[in-house]
């Protein structure tokens, strides 16, 4: 494991403002420990207070925490609620009810505003419409479509009947959308025509199309399609139909479906290091709990604030602080079409200004690409645009940089805005290890300490809690209302990759490497432990990736991936691959690299596509026949290999790849 001598961290610390201290909901690190200390001593009792006063019970629960069934806990598991209730209902005959919901910018700049009575009443008419295409509770529903006002509206018209959404990125093929229609044994699929993304229209409905043509989705009836462009689609007669068509004549009001606080109310798959892509179920009472508490708490919402998380719903940042978290705090947020780079790498800061955003939440990976961008295209630097109006940054999806997180603050924050670098996975339901804007002292380059009531520690691989400044595997030592469930109809998979016995199998497994500061017990992310890559913040399997590769089975005999470090995206894909024919010459193997990338990109995405490509006449590997990876990680990252290498089958077999393309 590292040492924390070995992390590149800056050192300089940032106490918040005293303007921000005063105004925030949890103020000052004393207020931080107090809530700390209460969940500690009482922690059923802490987390029933919490749900008691942030959701609105059609049944209110009476048991809290039931362990029964460990690693399997349920919360406030006699109680009944509805998340669209939660979200949108509450907020009707309050001040909020005419107050703008979401801000609506297309990727040609068009905008849109919508209310909370409006978005209501959208909810209700969709939800209608699915009722009357025999879609109920329980049902799985597919969702493909762009980031969109229509997009929250089908995810929130599912949790308004109690149907459990899954919403697959619309950059994924239709291969990875096939495998989630199985899955799921999806009775319906929720798309768009197309989506406009960096100026360019590209398809969506005939991506469905070819996803269910592969077979086995005999359980889809209905294909609803959002007709985003004039450009044609094609509908298959009596499966598909128009959103204009379904929403004809339907009523905008719609009684919601009261549900158990255990009832999934989605289904996100993210990828694992081995085998498909995993189901996670989370639940509507714990997941929504955490939504809206960490608005409030990382985010300290106030009335007037405008919030914008770049993310995509797609992803479960997007599920998370964008089609729940903010309607239930009743905030007024931007929903964004488009790229950061469309018409010019300015976008970013035009539309804080334009909006006058005041929170502004994206990745790294973003950041890096537009500090890039104003090096080499200095009118696009923030400097030239009007960001007064920010008063919190956060950072998500991977750790940030002190390099770039230090740009972020002064460049784009003033000097004068809180930058919560947030941790957490689409297991946690939300961030939960942050600063907090008002109380924490800010080191660039670590997310700081767990949220209150959130329990973690480092231990190493005997399960035994570490020295500060020594590092090991991220553990939770409690279950809190918003951790994952399980894996969709694979229990047994959840239990091994999450809880394993040999820590004791009740303690949460992150899968990642951190170290806490010696000085201040601040958590510092080092990386993954398993193979999953994180690429620009998007998790990423090997073994799928390896799979795409293989599956060219007229060229490829055998393939490894593993990521190695990229200025730009965090992580980058690299592969090695055997070929079935000669080693090729350096004119054919760049042919053959581009038609690689096209292979992984039709199976899986473009976001999955090895940015480079080695070749060699076989894969090193032990005697027993299994890939010596990290030696492959080596030799991705540039590094001299001075490892044992005595148990590898051919020792010499190294020096083969010595061209990149």
């Amino acid at each position: 494991m590292s040492n924390i001598e070995s992390l590149s961290l800056e050192h300089r610390s940032f106490p918040p403002s005293e303007s921000v201290v005063k105004q925030a909901r949890i103020s000052g690190m004393a207020d931080y420990h107090q809530l700390c200390t209460k969940a500690a001593e009482d922690y059923k009792g802490f987390w029933a207070n919490l749900a008691r006063q942030h959701l609105f019970w059609h049944k209110p629960f009476t048991r809290t925490l039931d362990e029964t069934h460990a690693p399997f806990y349920t919360w406030f598991d006699d109680g009944e609620l509805n998340a669209s209730v939660n979200c949108l209902d509450k907020h009707m005959g309050t001040p909020v009810q005419n107050k703008t919901a979401i801000i609506f910018e297309a990727d040609d700049g068009k905008v849109t505003h919508i209310t909370y009575q409006q978005l209501l009443e959208r909810v209700c008419q969709f939800a209608n419409a699915l009722k009357a295409h025999g879609v109920h509770q329980g049902d799985r529903v597919i969702i493909y479509m762009p980031m969109s006002i229509e997009g929250v509206i089908a995810m929130q018209a599912c949790a308004r009947i109690g149907a459990i959404h899954s919403v697959v990125f619309a950059g994924f093929s239709a291969n990875a959308l096939h495998e989630r229609m199985v899955d799921t044994e999806a009775v319906a699929v929720i798309t768009a025509s197309h989506q406009h993304r960096g100026g360019k229209i590209l398809p969506l409905k005939t991506i469905v199309d070819e996803a269910l043509s592969l077979g086995h989705c005999d359980a889809v009836q209905h294909v609803f399609v959002y007709q985003r462009s004039e450009t044609p689609c094609p509908l298959t007669p009596k499966r598909d139909k128009t959103f204009a068509d379904i929403l004809a004549n339907q009523p905008n009001t719609c009684e919601p479906v009261i549900v158990n606080a255990e009832h999934p109310l989605f289904i996100l798959y993210t990828s694992g290091s081995t085998g498909k892509p995993k189901g996670i179920q989370h639940a509507t009472a714990g997941f929504l709990l955490w939504a809206k508490l960490t608005m409030d708490w990382v985010f300290d919402m106030r009335p007037e604030d405008i919030f914008w998380c770049t993310a995509d719903i797609g992803w479960i940042t997007g599920h998370t602080y964008i089609a729940y978290g903010p309607l239930a705090a009743g905030a007024t947020q931007v929903i964004f079409e488009g790229t950061p780079s469309y018409p010019h790498a300015g976008r970013f800061w035009e539309m804080i200004e334009r909006h006058r955003c005041s929170i502004f939440y994206t990745a790294p990976t973003a950041i890096r690409s537009l500090i890039k961008a104003s090096e080499a295209h200095p009118e696009v630097h923030p400097a030239h645009y009007d960001l007064s109006s920010l008063r919190l940054l956060g950072s998500v999806g991977e750790p940030i940089n002190p390099e770039a997180w230090m740009w972020y603050y002064q460049h784009v924050g003033g000097k004068r805005c809180p930058i919560v670098d947030t941790f957490w996975q689409t297991e946690t339901g939300g961030a939960v290890i942050s600063p907090l804007p008002g109380a924490t002292p800010l080191v660039p380059g670590s997310c700081t300490l767990p949220l209150p009531g959130i329990l973690a520690s480092i231990v190493d691989e005997t399960g035994h809690t570490v020295p500060h400044g020594t590092g090991g595997m991220l553990v939770f030592e409690k279950p809190w209302p918003a951790l994952a469930r399980t894996i969709w109809r694979n229990p047994e998979r959840y239990q091994l990759a999450y809880f394993p016995a040999s820590l004791g199998g009740h303690r949460y497994l992150a899968g990642d490497s951190a170290v806490r500061r010696p000085d201040n017990g601040y958590f510092c992310m080092i990386g993954r432990m398993d193979d999953v890559l994180n690429v620009s913040g998007h998790r990423l399997g090997t073994m799928e990736i390896e799979s795409a590769l293989v599956a060219l089975t007229e060229l490829v005999a055998e393939a490894a991936v593993v990521a190695c470090p990229d200025p730009l995206t965090g992580e980058a894909i690299c592969a090695f691959v055997v070929l079935k024919g000669a080693y090729p010459s350096d004119h054919e193997a760049k042919q053959i690299a581009v038609r690689l990338r096209e292979g992984v990109t039709q199976n899986i995405g473009a976001i999955a596509k090895p940015k480079y490509i080695y070749f060699g006449e076989s894969l090193p590997k032990t005697r027993s026949g299994k890939i010596m990876r990290r030696l492959l990680r080596n030799i991705a990252k540039g590094e001299s290999i001075t490892q044992d290498t005595s148990t590898l089958e051919n020792p010499d077999i190294l020096a083969q790849f010595d061209r990149v393309y």
